[in-house]
This record gives structure tokens, sequence and C-alpha cells, in this order.
């Protein structure tokens, strides 16, 4: 039986590359049998009414974009029980990553016709100030949400150099917070850099924040990297990039399933790349939503 597509493409992912991207996968689809449909988005929230059309069809709604774009298509694609898969065409592409799909529009191709859905974890975040949040990857509060303000306002950079310049940038000016997490009602309080809430392992195009996460185990890893000095988290900034960070003495990573945050002074919140407003004496809860999405991987 032929599989039907629809895809969300969003225009201005960071690499500029969705609409093109989506091109030569759409063609391998068509050669071979299946219904594509393709549509575009202004930015990384898809319209609820093309992924519920798309869904009661029987389609399978394929986010093209970055991770940004991934979160805002996967919470109602997993509202509707519906099926998603990925073509990563954005900056980071970092959950794309933590499920090994190659950017090679072969093997795109292959995934979406080939693959069966498997029920995969996502993060349900309510927001100080009660917004609820669907998110895919991680939802990060500190340097970290600061660092990826900075890189939506670089793109004059290479793309290999943003992250790691905005992220360098960040930690020379960073101010840490006390930051207050409670992981399955056990509190603790701690001045930290930064809290990072992680589904998957990988943030920051490339980054393995949190190497043990898994995104279909039911549970959600906190790394907490406690406050040091300026010098000493540039110098362990680089061990970010294979993992060995959680190695450092300053660095925590505890597993929980649901999490409550609050920070004094208040610390900047994103979520896939996204900013998310400020977290401060107002809560930030996460929940995971346990194989709460279908997706081909």
């Amino acid at each position: 039986m032929n599989r039907a597509f629809s895809f969300l493409v969003n225009r201005s992912s960071g690499s500029g590359t969705g609409p093109g991207a989506v091109i030569p996968v759409a063609r391998l689809l068509r050669e071979a049998g299946a219904d594509v449909e393709v549509s575009y988005s202004p930015g990384p929230r898809a319209t609820l009414e093309t992924i519920g059309q798309a869904v009661e069809r029987g389609a399978v709604v394929v986010s093209v974009g970055g991770d940004g774009m991934l979160s805002s298509v996967a919470g109602e694609v997993s509202r509707l029980g519906g099926t998603l898969g990925i073509l990563p065409s954005g900056r980071g592409n970092d959950f794309a990553r933590m499920i090994g799909l190659e950017h090679d529009p072969v093997a795109i191709a292959r995934n979406l016709l080939e693959a069966e859905p498997v029920p995969t974890d996502l993060i349900s975040a309510t927001l100080p100030g009660g917004d609820r949040r669907t998110i895919a990857g991680s939802v990060y509060a500190g340097v970290d949400a600061q660092t990826a303000d900075l890189v939506n306002r670089i793109h004059w950079l290479p793309r290999k150099l943003q992250y790691p310049a905005a992220a360098v940038t960040s930690l020379a000016r960073f101010v840490p917070s006390s930051f207050a997490v409670s992981i399955d009602g056990v509190e603790r309080t701690v001045a930290a850099a930064c809290v990072v809430v992680a589904n998957s392992g990988y943030y920051g195009s490339g980054m393995k924040i949190a190497p043990s996460a898994s995104i279909d185990d039911g549970e959600l890893d906190v790394v907490i990297i406690k406050a040091a000095g300026r010098a000493d988290m540039l110098r362990a900034f680089p061990k970010v990039y294979d993992g060995s960070h959680v190695g450092l003495e300053q660095v925590q990573v505890v597993r929980g399933k649901s999490i409550s945050i609050t920070a004094a002074p208040a610390a900047a919140l994103g979520g896939d790349g996204e900013p998310l407003g400020n977290v401060g004496v107002d809560p930030l809860r996460i929940d995971v939503a346990a194989g709460a999405l279908q997706l081909l991987r």
C-alpha cells in the first residue's frame, strides 16, 4: 500500500533550504507511487487546519525545517493520532540527529516510504503564565537560552560558526541564577548557569548535552550545570560536543518524569531553538508525554 504525505515547509528555517530540500524528496516519493502534497508555512507554527486535513485523509505529516518547526507540528499530530515524518532542513536538526536520520534525499525518501511508526516521547511544558507547549527535543533555562536567542540574530556568520560563536559570547556575559528544581517531587536549589530538561540527547546544532537521554524510555534527563568562573566555563565548553562534560564536578544529571523549575533572578527560557520568555518566581512545569507521537524512524 502506497503512503500519502503532506509536507509542511518552513520557508524561514535557519538554513533557508526548506523549500529547496523538499523538491528532490517529493520527486522520489512520487516516482515510487506515493501521493504528495506540499504546503508552505510562513514560520515554525504550521497551521492546525493543514495538519488536521492531512491526518483526516490518512497522510503522513512531514515536518520540513528545523527543530522549532518539528516541535510546532509534533504536538498537533500527536493530539490527532497521526503519524509524523521528518525532512531536516533547519540550522540545528538535532532531533533528526538523535534518530540517526541522514540528510541525503534518497535516505530520507526511503525512511518515509519504508519505516514503521514508532511510539516516541515528547515534552509537555506549561510555561510561566500558563501557556502550554509541546516540545520534541529539550527545554532549557539560563545561558543556553541566551545563546539560542543570539543565534537567531547572527545569520551573517557561516552556519557552522553560529552556535559556537553565540555560546562563547553568552558564556562571557552570563549571570548565574539560583534555580529551584523539583524532579518527581524531590527539590534541590543550586546556583547554576543553566538547567536543561532533555528528551533528545542533542541540542545547539550537535552539542551532546544529555548523552544518556532516550526518546522512548518514558523519562527526561535534567542536566544542571552549576555556576563557575567564566574562564572555567569557556574551557569546559568544547566538552559538550562529545558529552564528556557530564563527567565534570559542576555538572549534575538527574532523570525524572515530572519537573518544576523557578529561578532568581529570572532566567531566559527556550525550547528547540525558539525563545519561550523567562522563568522566575512563577514555575515552569514539564512532564514527559511517553510514547505520545507516532514517528517514522
